[in-house]
């Protein structure tokens, strides 16, 4: 039982506030502790498939999270050079109840945020982690760069791939460069972009788009392969004639919706391995700490969101908070490994160069596409329709 329990979360983005909500809720007195001098979140678009929803609806924001989304129809797979459509997922085919959502960052930490204090979850900001190391007795130190000092009994790590939770658990390690490189920007949405996400699929890059708030914007994500990057950073910026000269061959609607870029940032994907260990005692660390995914099956806020739910509903349904964990890390491990691996594939998928490969798999898509259009989305029934909170 965690009534009562004092929980400390690192973090509040997606995984951090989340969590926070879901321990709250649960009768838990919680604490975020969050670096940044203000609750903001760098980035733009997220993808917000059925499976996340669900989370979002038990945690009470359902209606919420439809105020200020966008409500997508289809999935579309189309050719980097003439733009022809190769395979379609109609969203139309998944359940009533069931919603696939484009939403800006920024618009789901705000809401979250203001949920987490809503319940009493209490967020300090500008804590920077510098070390953890366990208190005699039990229960950890928390020592920030500020010179702060925090003391918790159980705690939670939601503080991304660079966590320092999943180094005091784990000990050191190194990621490795994909040898990808990625873009994002929004515009506006001039164009018109139907409810309805983009992959432009060339010889060793593609490119997302899709609509965001009310369809006033255009969420792009580019991805190129590139043998060297030197840093795993959210906030460099790069020069957008750069990135219009690299798609330079693409469509003329692609090169359109890149033209209108005005400001744009990059980062090298890394890959991170699962963590061997998520839990020792009570400290725990979830979502990117945990298993940092690649974007390319857009599942890392709905990852960060099961995994909050379960780790609430773990500590809830068990006597002691070592138990509550073990039991969360039991539940999420396998379904995470398989959902990082799966975007590794897609990757590979998007990216291919060898025109003679690339024209079958291509062929063989539309005609499964053209012969049987509603299996298309129900080979993504194992993620999709998966509700953790009726688990």
């Amino acid at each position: 039982m965690i009534i009562g329990q004092d929980i400390t979360v690192i973090g509040a983005g997606v995984a951090g506030l989340a969590t926070g909500i879901a321990l709250a809720q649960r009768g838990a007195k919680v604490r975020i502790l969050e670096q940044a001098e203000s609750i903001r979140e760098i980035g733009a678009g997220l993808q917000i498939s059925p499976n996340g929803f669900a989370v979002l609806k038990a945690l009470g924001l359902g209606e919420a999270i439809l105020k200020v989304a966008v409500r997508a129809n289809a999935v579309e797979l189309r050719d980097y050079k003439n733009s022809k459509q190769v395979l379609r997922l109609d969203l139309a085919g998944l359940a009533s109840d069931q919603h696939y959502l484009f939403v800006h960052r920024a618009d789901l930490i705000e809401m979250l945020a203001t949920a987490a204090r809503d319940v009493g979850v209490q967020i300090r900001l500008l804590q920077k982690i510098q070390s953890v190391t366990e208190r005699d007795g039990g229960g950890y130190c928390i020592n920030t760069a500020q010179g702060g000092e925090h003391k918790a009994s159980c705690l939670i790590g939601a503080d991304g791939i660079h966590s320092a939770i999943r180094q005091f658990l784990n000990g050191a390690s190194a990621p490795f460069f994909t040898h990808q490189v990625a873009w994002r920007a929004t515009v506006p949405n001039d164009a018109d972009v139907a409810h309805k996400v983009q992959v432009h699929m060339g010889p060793g890059r593609h490119i997302v788009g899709y609509p965001l708030r009310g369809g006033e914007l255009i969420n792009i994500v580019a991805v190129q392969e590139k043998q060297a990057w030197v840093e795993e950073s959210w906030t460099k910026k790069d020069d957008p004639d750069h990135l219009r000269a690299i798609f330079s061959d693409f469509a003329p609607s692609v090169r359109s919706l890149l033209s209108r870029i005005e400001e744009v940032h990059q980062w090298g994907l890394f890959r991170h391995s699962v963590a061997k260990t998520w839990y020792r005692g009570q400290a725990a660390i979830l979502g990117d700490a945990a298993h940092p995914t690649l974007p390319f099956l857009a599942q890392g806020a709905c990852m960060a969101l099961e995994d909050a739910w379960v780790l609430a509903e773990s500590l809830a349904q068990t006597d002691e908070i070592s138990a509550g964990l073990a039991q969360y890390q039991s539940k999420r491990k396998d379904r995470v490994t398989r959902v990082v691996d799966a975007a590794t594939k897609n990757a590979w998928r998007y990216h291919l160069s060898f025109p003679p490969l690339r024209f079958a798999t291509h062929t063989a898509l539309r005609t499964a596409g053209a012969l049987a259009p509603s299996m298309a989305i129900r080979q993504f029934d194992w993620l999709y329709r998966t509700d953790v909170t009726k688990a």
